[in-house]
């Protein structure tokens, strides 16, 4: 029998596709404060989570909630203004259910972004992030129960999640660009609270660079369908137990918004060059 999960997919699928006919290249997913980076795609079609059956919509201030397909210069795009997160009370399958549906429509590439926490020496709030590798082993992993034999096989490889070539790339848009680039292992843990000092000194001592909510349960299930991955995170501040200041969410965008220059522009040509 055919897993329910992957015809929810080919539902909303067949629900996008009343709204647009258009096959993305590359497909982005936007963080936290990051969502004016859409007003440079020239858009052919937008799509509200809401207008799509049986399809998660998010909850979180700062995300829109809705895809938007287009061209950024030559490259036809599917852009993600707005994630759904594990916190939000969804099943880690349909967090990734996004990911896996602009899959479907047709992209081959997935480029991840989001706001995080950083751990890494000499890391300061408004940096950039490239992320080379994750740890997953404090999120839920979305490939738990039946496996989409239509999307990809039971124990995938995960040696080379974030791919090298399109690393390299964002590397010589960030050279040439003068931008200053960091680069460092992700950790995604739940949320929605954040991380204790204690539990930062232990992402530490594992060799993390930088810590959010999201991102990890999505490369993996892109990954796992054959897509390639690549990703750049936001550190929007320190995390807890090293600035000596309390956390918030209002910091989080704060420190997102002033990036987001260097953060388009990095994005922007690393994706007309993909």
């Amino acid at each position: 029998m055919e897993n329910r999960m992957y015809e929810r997919l080919l539902r909303c699928k067949d629900a996008v596709r009343k709204y647009t006919s258009f096959e993305p290249e590359v497909a982005l997913v936007l963080g936290s404060g990051l969502g004016a980076f859409a007003e440079n795609i020239e858009v052919e079609a937008e799509v509200s989570y809401s207008d799509i059956p049986g399809f998660p919509v998010s909850t979180v201030p700062g995300h829109a909630g809705k895809f938007i397909f287009g061209y950024l210069g030559e490259v036809k795009i599917v852009c993600m203004k707005g994630r759904v997160h594990f916190y939000e009370g969804y099943d880690v399958a349909d967090v990734v259910m996004p990911a896996r549906l602009m899959g479907l429509l047709g992209a081959k590439i997935l480029f991840l972004t989001n706001a995080a926490g950083g751990l890494g020496d000499g890391f300061n709030a408004g940096d950039l992030m490239l992320i080379t590798d994750h740890v997953s082993i404090f999120a839920p992993n979305p490939l738990v129960g039946p496996n989409l034999d239509e999307l990809g096989p039971r124990f995938p490889d995960m040696s080379e999640v974030y791919r090298k070539d399109l690393q390299d790339i964002i590397r010589t848009v960030a050279k040439e660009n003068d931008i200053k680039l960091q680069e460092g292992v992700y950790a995604q843990l739940t949320g929605p609270s954040f991380e204790s000092p204690a539990e930062i000194r232990l992402l530490k001592s594992l060799g993390v660079s930088a810590v959010g909510m999201s991102t990890v349960n999505e490369a993996i299930a892109a990954n796992h369908m054959g897509l390639k991955v690549c990703g750049v995170s936001c550190i929007s501040n320190l995390a807890a137990g090293l600035s000596g200041e309390p956390l918030s969410h209002g910091e989080v965008q704060e420190a997102a918004d002033k990036a987001a220059p260097l953060f388009t522009k990095l994005v922007m040509e690393s994706i007309k060059r993909f």
